[in-house]
């Protein structure tokens, strides 16, 4: 097939050590960018090579500072002006995700705020990872792919032979994950009812479901404080479990959250590389899974006009 459009791969700098994974692999260098920076603490990414007529992904995660966001916006902007053809922002994790609902009185819905922001400033297509909302897609009104950690966990968990295999949902939320899973390997599922008194608080969980002798994995699509997380794995245990380990595909890691999982009866948490790992990079419990081969390949199944639907479902491994 002949391209007659260049691929221009940039990256703002939250993300940087992810996005020369993926150019690496894609099998080209990252395009030359620069951040001006005012002594207030204003910026200004400045593209120093042409983009006229490209096809432009711009690779960033979002988590907060705002700044994240905002520098992946003004990106968008600068290579919508500079006559970019395409523009795909490539957000690995997807921040504010959590906010996808007015679940009270007088909050805004900030994943509908970005989805908004993120088409005013230019993009012609998102390409994210494992939303915290599925449903999340539905706010924008430009093409949305939405690739599946499964495809990086599945491989994982099936080199591993674990024998009497269990999977975990954390809370409720999970629980159309965690039964990805169980299906896939043909085993059993339990869940974790919980109730919280505020964020980041869990006031009392229960467990549905039986896992005595069980070799239990818990699946979320994020790691933030870890009290979730560490709650399910204690609770487990205390129910006769073999073993209990986590797969959670963005690694927030806030807090003491390091510290929970040290503490925890957790015996391994495998994570993925949306975010950089900076406080939890000395915890042997940790174990990081990269996605750059999975990001690369969507790439460059996008700019040669192919299907990647391989790239949402669970793989057969």
């Amino acid at each position: 097939m002949l391209l007659t459009t260049d691929v221009k791969l940039f990256t703002g700098t939250a993300t940087k050590y992810l996005a020369e994974d993926i150019a690496d692999i894609y099998g080209q260098s990252l395009g030359k960018m620069d951040v001006l920076q005012f002594s207030d603490g204003e910026f200004q990414p400045e593209i120093k090579e042409s983009v006229r007529g490209a096809f432009v992904f711009i690779i960033q995660s979002t988590p907060p500072p705002g700044d994240n966001i905002m520098e992946l916006l003004m990106m968008i902007d600068a290579a919508k002006r500079a006559s970019a053809d395409y523009i795909t922002a490539v957000i690995p994790y997807f921040g504010y995700a959590r906010q996808d609902r007015k679940d009270r009185p007088r909050v805004g819905i900030a994943a509908k705020l970005i989805a908004n922001l993120l088409t005013a400033a230019g993009a012609d297509r998102v390409m994210t990872m494992d939303l915290h909302a599925g449903q999340i897609q539905g706010f924008f009104d430009i093409p949305v792919d939405h690739l599946n950690g499964s495809a990086i966990f599945l491989p994982f968990i099936q080199k591993q032979k674990w024998d009497n295999l269990c999977f975990a949902s954390p809370d409720v939320g999970s629980v159309k994950r965690a039964r990805i899973y169980a299906q896939h390997f043909n085993a059993d599922m339990v869940i974790c009812d919980k109730y919280r008194k505020k964020a980041n608080e869990v006031a009392e969980m229960t467990l549905i479901g039986s896992v005595e002798g069980k070799n239990v994995v818990l699946c979320d699509d994020m790691i933030d404080t870890g009290g979730t997380l560490c709650n399910a794995a204690n609770l487990i245990m205390e129910k006769g479990a073999k073993s209990v380990r986590a797969i959670c595909t963005h690694a927030v890691l806030s807090g003491k959250a390091v510290e929970n999982i040290e503490k925890s009866q957790l015996s391994e948490l495998i994570v993925t590389n949306t975010l950089p790992i900076a406080n939890g990079k000395d915890s042997a419990k940790i174990k990081v899974l990269s996605v750059a081969k999975l990001f690369a390949q969507a790439i460059r199944n996008t700019h040669e006009h192919k299907s990647i639907n391989s790239l949402f479902l669970t793989p057969s491994v």
